[in-house]
């Protein structure tokens, strides 16, 4: 009998590697797009309802606060209910909030109708990781990450520009409606070709449990060194989320639109970047290009601190942003896959603590920066902190790798 005869045959996954990379970037775009699309509202949604830019900055912090801790249930509730209904149910939860943001009259309502939307948008990253680790290992998940990356990219480099032009035309309202009509698309999308991927196991809906695999996922060394290198390099993105509308609109005088064109040097550069690692990633491994990233972060932080000394224009802040988001595409895939990687048996929680995590540091410095009396120097300050925090998280890694 030959060996052929005698070794099993491979199973093959119950959806292909496209297949996945597609319906994770659909997931993982809802939490950008959330914000993307919003952010050129911010200073008409001042004027409109009367408020000031303090609590129209708040309601994107709380967001991100719905968004980061909620994506600390999502996990575990979808390893024990399944991938496919706890995501539908929180992108459901998320056309809801839109439909009540549309309608807002008052900024407390708008607060509450952008926190449920920032927990219903927190399964895609939670749900987006834990499938792909369901599926998949090694190189082929970094691939796979990497190609979410892609696709990722191209949503948040639309958004700005499509939500600047909507509401110079239609108003500040209309984002709510595009929101929604995005969510659903997304959710019969999902009904229809998301297969899956986890045995719905209800015995896992234990809170001892769940504070038993979250204390071994904080007590890991190698869990924590990865995720925190993310959380430095990726939460940049959202910590300036909080701050790049101030600058551009407020302190450089761009209109909406202008500000969502000018948008398009970071999603671009990232859509650029990650055409590029994939490339590289035929003849190198993933983990070989976290340090040349990480290198890009250390020449962006260090040109943010350049603003302390002199005037912000569009390139001297755009430039800086397209650089250090050109960093994160090359840390992501590899430190995305070896965080996730030794956990098979709770990825849904290892992946919502490390959107946790990420997120956590997104939010963290967005709410320091709405302290600062002005945008510019939380900027110069902050940003190069997270990419301090990523580095040093990555040497920590590096002094006992798993």
């Amino acid at each position: 009998m030959s060996a052929s005869q005698l070794s099993p045959a491979p199973v093959a996954p119950i959806m292909s590697a496209r297949r996945v990379s597609l319906m994770a970037a659909m997931f993982v775009a809802m939490g950008p797009i959330g914000i993307a699309l919003y952010t050129p509202a911010m200073p008409a949604i001042v004027e409109a309802l009367g408020t000031s830019s303090g609590m129209v900055k708040l309601t994107l912090t709380l967001y991100f606060a719905g968004f980061a801790c909620a994506q600390l249930i999502v996990g575990p509730l979808s390893d024990a209910l399944g991938r496919r209904p706890v995501i539908m149910a929180f992108l459901g939860l998320f056309v809801v909030a839109s439909l009540f943001a549309l309608i807002a009259q008052s900024i407390e309502t708008l607060m509450a109708a952008r926190l449920a939307q920032g927990i219903g948008a927190s399964s895609g990253v939670a749900i987006a990781r834990a499938v792909v680790r369901d599926l998949f290992e090694g190189e082929e998940s970094s691939q796979i990450m990497n190609t979410i990356g892609i696709i990722l990219a191209i949503a948040p480099a639309l958004s700005p520009t499509i939500g600047g032009f909507m509401v110079t035309l239609f108003g500040w309202r209309s984002i709510f409606v595009l929101m929604s009509v995005i969510a659903v698309i997304v959710v019969l999308i999902t009904r229809r070709f998301l297969h899956e991927t986890v045995v719905a196991d209800r015995s896992r809906l234990n809170i001892g449990a769940l504070f038993r695999s979250y204390g071994t996922l904080l007590g890991n060394r190698h869990f924590m060194a990865s995720s925190l290198t993310i959380s430095g390099s990726n939460g940049a993105i959202y910590a300036q989320a909080t701050i790049l509308p101030f600058i551009l609109i407020d302190e450089l005088g761009f209109s909406s639109a202008e500000f969502g064109l000018a948008m398009i040097m970071q999603s671009g550069s990232l859509f650029v970047a990650a055409i590029i690692i994939r490339q590289l990633m035929k003849r190198h491994s993933a983990d070989r290009l976290v340090a040349p990233g990480l290198g890009l972060i250390v020449v962006a932080s260090l040109m943010f601190l350049t603003l302390l000394f002199r005037e912000p224009s569009l390139i001297g802040v755009m430039g800086p942003v397209a650089i250090y988001v050109f960093g994160i595409a090359a840390v992501m895939p590899a430190r995305s896959t070896a965080a996730l990687a030794p956990f098979p048996s709770m990825a849904g929680a290892a992946s919502s603590l490390m959107g946790f995590l990420q997120m956590g540091a997104g939010l963290v410095a967005g709410s320091v920066a709405a302290l600062f009396g002005d945008p510019v120097t939380p900027l110069a300050v902050l940003i190069p902190l997270l990419g301090l925090l990523a580095c040093l998280s990555y040497a920590v890694y590096w002094t006992r790798p798993a």
